[in-house]
């Protein structure tokens, strides 16, 4: 038979398909709810899903009710939109003034909502054991290892996380000749590997760290990679990417390291400095 059903409510990507894909092979009854304006429809066509939107919680509810759901998730971009521009409804109105949600930052949006979906008969499945294999687990993902300079501004990048971890502001920086050139803001990872590329100066060829924050919600907001931040690494000539060890999600992982080694890019994990 069959394990809990499970709704999956999606974003942009291919993430949410592949954390479904897993689940279905561990037997769990899978549905998804793609959001609209960000799903990309045409990779669910073959998988039971709706179409939500965003801003009405009460019709999300309504449809997790209906197809009878016992556990969801939630995976996939979703640029986050301003409250001043959108017609929410009662239920969203309600938990952006209980939680003050229109000044408070990801982490404390992502949780408001878990607990919202909690509240509500839906808790959050932990979907992470069933997915092991998509997170980086080995020290090094390449053929190219990191270099000495790349683990000197490794180390460096490490000292700056920690010093900025109780923050809601960051996963990922870049890093040159132990000099931090940016740190990720709203613009996203790939934004961020240009942005600095105009900062980089002679010496070694920088580096992308990838973190989880420190008080992040393991099941909400799981850092990512893939093929596109790849290309950008190697469009601006950057060293390599550490992502923290069993943290840090590759998508289509094959790809990702087979571009990897024929651009001469290191990918290696990393853990956390403890607070």
């Amino acid at each position: 038979m069959p394990k809990t059903k499970v709704g999956i409510l999606s974003g942009g990507g291919k993430l949410p398909l592949l954390i479904g894909k897993k689940l279905i092979q561990s037997k769990y009854n899978v549905m998804f709810f793609c959001i609209e304006k960000f799903s990309d429809l045409k990779l669910y066509k073959d998988y039971n899903f709706e179409i939500i939107s965003i801003n009405s919680l009460t019709r999300i509810l309504n449809n997790l009710k209906k197809n009878k759901i016992e556990k969801i998730i939630m995976a996939g971009k979703v640029k986050r939109p301003s409250i001043k521009d959108i017609n929410f409804d009662f239920n969203a109105l309600k938990l952006i003034k209980n939680f003050a949600l229109d000044s408070k930052g990801d982490d404390k949006l992502l949780s408001a909502i878990s607990i919202f979906f909690e509240n509500n008969g839906f808790p959050i499945l932990d979907w992470k054991d069933q997915c092991k294999d998509l997170f980086i687990n080995k020290k090094c993902l390449t053929i190219k290892k990191p270099t000495k300079d790349s683990i000197s501004n490794r180390d460096k990048g490490l000292d700056i996380f920690k010093f900025i971890g109780k923050t809601d502001i960051a996963q990922s920086l870049i890093i040159q000749n132990n000099i931090v050139l940016g740190i990720e803001a709203a613009e996203g990872t790939d934004e961020l590997i240009k942005r600095c590329f105009e900062y980089k100066n002679r010496g070694d060829k920088g580096i992308l760290i990838k973190l989880s924050k420190y008080n992040q919600h393991s099941n909400l907001d799981i850092p990512v990679i893939g093929i596109e931040t790849m290309k950008k690494l190697k469009l601006y000539d950057y060293d390599g990417v550490f992502l923290e060890k069993n943290k840090c999600m590759i998508i289509d992982k094959d790809e990702v390291i087979k571009f990897s080694n024929a651009n001469n890019i290191f990918i290696a994990s990393v853990e956390k400095i403890a607070q």
